[in-house]
């Protein structure tokens, strides 16, 4: 089954957004979506373009760090409608800012392996590698 008349199998929006069948149950029980998931006559669930595109959404929340309670919190607000969206921006402005701390801290653990990098590439080229850092 590719779809419904009305919308997508969970197969197919697994397929769609790369998640499992499994992940998307979760999703669905831990209240992240923005509407309850309808059924079909026969129970399956039926999705819409819109639950995909917000599936999309919390997944690169979720790929960035933001923990499953954040993503369920910024659900309830988008949920409860026009009127906190001050509320919403300063969520994702602290997520921003916790992800921007973790790039620069990778960041300098990347030019530390990269001085090293450079420094081995130079003693390789130069013959000069033999007891760089041996006991």
């Amino acid at each position: 089954m590719d779809g419904t008349a009305n919308g997508m199998s969970i197969g197919r929006v697994a397929e769609l957004t790369g998640m499992s069948v499994h992940a998307l149950r979760f999703f669905e029980r831990e209240g992240l979506f923005l509407r309850e998931i309808p059924r079909s006559a026969g129970g399956r669930r039926v999705y819409a373009q819109t639950d995909v595109d917000w599936l999309a959404l919390c997944d690169r929340l979720r790929a960035s760090g933001m923990p499953i309670a954040t993503i369920r919190k910024f659900a309830d607000l988008v949920r409860s409608g026009p009127g906190n969206e001050p509320d919403r921006l300063a969520l994702l402005r602290a997520h921003e800012r916790d992800v921007e701390a973790r790039m620069a801290d990778l960041q300098a653990c990347l030019d530390v392996v990269h001085a090293k990098v450079v420094t081995y590439e130079q003693h390789v080229r130069n013959g000069t590698a033999v007891g760089v850092w041996a006991p």
